[in-house]
């Protein structure tokens, strides 16, 4: 049996058909015409006499000058990905091109210029590649598109999403959007989601973003501000949720008309800057009780530590001489809170105050990833701590808010 062949199977007493992909530990992985993967005895597969359909070479895909402008930039991703018949992986392995053939609708909405900086998993992502990313959307927006898409891994999305608004000021929207769920299945996600892009790049957004869908129906996808979203769910369409703010818009499908809140940055509001610079040597761990102080010690050399503390952001009272340690030797700790909702007050409790006489600058109600890649970016400019502190408590990209009706 070779990969691709065309094959039937018996499983649970069902006779289906399918494509033989590869054997794996004793199993003959089949993908089903469902496009669901499954793994059975070997001696249940039987060869089909149907002759394996020819794939023809990908035709030029013919695009119309006169429509807007955009930039789709991809770095990999289940939205830029196919399956592999040999392996039964799926993986990461197509340009941008193959992204607007995947879509075709996407070359009725716009003109597109198509760059592949990186072809990764997005657990792959490194701050190396975050700025050759951030340098070609600088580039692409000083080259005049209307807008850009960036496809995503959705795993570590929502970190670049942060960084690139850090990194790049933009005049016009910068989308981040990726896929739950890849091409080859019948639930993919990934048409509605790069449709949605479009539009949303197309609007009068003139900030980072990113746009998925918003309920597990095929009807609306979110506009999330990028400090503010998170993953929240390891599968559902919908899994990505804006978090203490609510979302910047939204886009109805399949009319693709954009809604935009009163609280989103609008179209030319600010002037095209890259500042790119970033320090590397930050650590962010997550406090647990009985966590040991040699755990926060490991981090003395870093430049700087988030911690996502519990609560109004604690940690033990046996980790704060550890934390006193690395903040007097020269390491920023910047403290956020595991609860994702509400502002860190580091005053209210004696813990709190002892952890601000060691020394923690208080995160606001920063998620503690986006604290993350904001401290790097930082300490990529400033030395100085009171300014360094006076950069981590300012609102620069929409990453805090004021109070909440609730006093946090």
């Amino acid at each position: 049996m070779n990969s691709g062949d065309k094959v039937f199977c018996t499983y649970a007493d069902t006779r289906l058909k399918g494509t033989y992909i590869t054997e794996r530990d004793g199993k003959a992985v089949i993908k089903l015409d469902s496009g669901y993967n499954i793994g059975v005895e070997p001696a249940l597969v039987e060869k089909s006499e149907s002759v394996p359909a020819k794939h023809p070479e990908p035709k030029k895909i013919e695009q119309n000058e006169k429509l807007s402008k955009l930039s789709i930039i991809s770095t990999g991703g289940t939205i830029a990905s196919k399956i592999d018949y040999r392996t039964g992986a799926v993986t990461s392995q197509f340009e941008a091109d193959d992204i607007i053939r995947a879509i075709p609708g996407l070359k009725d909405i716009a003109f597109f210029n198509a760059h592949v900086p990186a072809t990764i998993l997005s657990e792959n992502m490194t701050p190396t590649i975050w700025r050759t990313l951030a340098k070609t959307i600088y580039d692409e927006i000083n080259s005049g598109v209307e807008g850009i898409i960036v496809t995503h891994g959705t795993d570590t999305l929502a970190y670049s999403a942060a960084a690139m608004s850090f990194m790049v000021e933009t005049p016009v929207p910068v989308i981040f959007v990726g896929s739950q769920r890849s091409a080859d299945r019948p639930s993919s996600d990934n048409v509605m989601n790069g449709m949605c892009s479009a539009a949303a790049a197309k609007s009068d957004l003139g900030e980072v973003a990113v746009v998925m869908h918003a309920t597990t129906n095929d009807d609306t996808c979110a506009i999330h501000r990028g400090t503010r979203v998170r993953k929240m769910h390891t599968s559902r369409r919908d899994a990505f949720r804006s978090v203490n703010t609510p979302p910047l818009g939204k886009v109805d499908y399949p009319s693709l008309d954009v809604k935009l809140d009163s609280h989103a940055v609008r179209r030319g509001t600010n002037e095209p800057v890259l500042n790119d610079k970033l320090e590397e040597k930050v650590g962010l761990i997550y406090f647990y009780p009985g966590m040991a102080p040699e755990i926060i010690r490991a981090h003395d050399r870093y430049k700087g530590l988030i911690i996502a503390g519990t609560g109004l952001g604690h940690t033990s009272s046996a980790c704060i001489d550890s934390i006193r340690e690395l903040c007097e030797n020269g390491t920023e700790i910047v403290m956020t809170s595991q609860c994702l909702n509400g502002r860190v007050c580091d005053r209210v409790y004696d813990t709190g105050r002892d952890l601000l006489a060691a020394g923690i600058i208080e995160g606001e109600d920063m998620l503690p990833e986006a604290a993350f890649v904001k401290l790097m970016w930082v300490l990529g400019q400033e030395n100085d701590h009171d300014r360094i502190k006076e950069l981590m408590q300012t609102n620069l990209r929409g990453e805090t808010g004021g109070c909440t009706p609730h006093g946090l």
